[in-house]
């Protein structure tokens, strides 16, 4: 499982604007190959939303499931926010989820049957039957 940590502000290349979810896994301990001791770390990565900002702060705290996996990826620079070093990275980190759910449209058909089916069931369930 994967917590929602925290949200940022972002704009795309046609200039609107939208939030992005920074979203993070559980610890990790990790062997530093500088000093060859073991320091505490998590995972983290951010995904798109259509979410606005109320619901953003709202979300943080949440679970989701899934993951967040390592990828190669072309070289870039990052700049270390709390010393100013410049390193060159080739990884990054994104999110994969754990059960591929594809969103399907439900047709006025499927809804019908699905009331039709649900009617019949109480209407004939001891319980719910009048």
């Amino acid at each position: 499982m994967l917590r929602i940590v925290n949200f940022k502000e972002r704009e795309s290349d046609d200039g609107s604007t939208f939030f992005a979810l920074t979203i993070q896994g559980g610890v990790e301990l990790v062997k530093s190959n500088a000093t060859g001791n073991f320091y505490a770390t998590a995972r983290k990565t951010s995904i798109t939303s259509t979410f606005d900002e109320e619901t953003c702060k709202a979300l943080i705290g949440s679970q989701i499931p899934g993951k967040i996996v390592k990828r190669e990826c072309e070289p870039y620079t990052f700049t270390i926010k709390e010393t100013g070093e410049i390193i060159e990275l080739s990884h990054r980190y994104e999110y994969i989820s754990e059960a591929p759910s594809e969103r399907e449209d439900m047709s006025d058909s499927t809804i019908d049957d699905f009331v039709l089916t649900e009617s019949a069931q109480e209407k004939n369930h001891p319980l719910l039957a009048s």
